[in-house]
């Protein structure tokens, strides 16, 4: 980082493991309560080898801004004809069984402990990428939101990401989701893209010269990812990049 940035190394490290006292608590609990494998329910694992072993990487070539498959590698028609606050997004998996089945489970039934494996999936797609950044940054929730899950699932696969790769997470509630919005899940790309434009802002110090990874489940439209680079531009990041766990290709 820059040093006008300086501020920001207050505000963001690479997160530490979970303490031991934590681990042993799992460990009691799975004697009472046994893990079963989010994907396909098998006791054993909170994410099988077998369900590891299906997971599809997005077919190449992609759109180099979007990431989604194109018949010519360059920019899609929507990326070529428009300009973005994101300069690209890219995903570890097509949103597809078995990862569909463990994102649903990690954000709608509080399987908090899917932010490892599916964390350690996009830490894995990140050793192959040649792109530095500066900051991870998790898209946020909603207060109300956050209240009502418990936790922000964004955060947890971000903690992950940057414990694997070294990566320096910024703390929760410095990018803000100032107003509540509807689930984007049964949106229209133009609904969703309506439904959250100016709905972040940017409370931390100016990120004049730093470059900026965004960490988000799953990638659809791109909307939510768009405006939270809105916000993050307008307060001085020279470029923002998305990263997330799988990417719906619209089938």
């Amino acid at each position: 980082m820059s040093s006008q940035n300086s501020d920001l190394k207050s505000l963001a490290g690479i997160p530490l493991a979970a303490r031991s006292a934590s681990r042993f608590s799992g460990r009691l609990l799975d004697l009472v309560f046994p893990t079963r494998c989010a994907g396909c329910g098998t006791l054993g694992d909170i994410w099988c080898a077998a369900c590891r072993s299906q997971v599809q990487p997005i077919p190449q070539p992609v759109c180099l801004r979007c990431g989604k498959p194109v018949q010519q590698p360059g920019r899609c028609p929507a990326c070529r004809e428009a300009s973005f606050h994101v300069s690209a997004i890219r995903a570890a998996a097509v949103y597809r069984e078995p990862v569909s089945q463990a994102i649903h489970e990690f954000k709608y039934n509080g399987r908090k402990d899917l932010g490892q494996p599916l964390g350690e999936l996009l830490a894995g797609y990140w050793r192959g990428r040649t792109v530095s950044v500066d900051l991870v940054v998790a898209v946020p929730l909603h207060q109300a939101r956050l209240k009502e899950r418990g936790f922000n699932q964004s955060q947890l696969l971000a903690e992950t990401l940057c414990r694997v790769a070294g990566l320096p997470l910024l703390q929760p509630e410095v990018l803000r989701r100032e107003r509540a919005t509807q689930q984007q899940i049964h949106l229209g790309p133009e609904e969703r893209r309506q439904n959250v434009s100016g709905a972040f802002e940017w409370a931390g110090p100016p990120l004049t010269g730093v470059s900026v990874l965004l960490i988000d489940d799953v990638a659809t439209t791109g909307a939510t990812l768009e405006a939270c680079g809105e916000a993050l531009h307008a307060a001085g990041a020279t470029r923002v990049w998305a990263l997330t766990v799988a990417r719906a290709l619209g089938e």
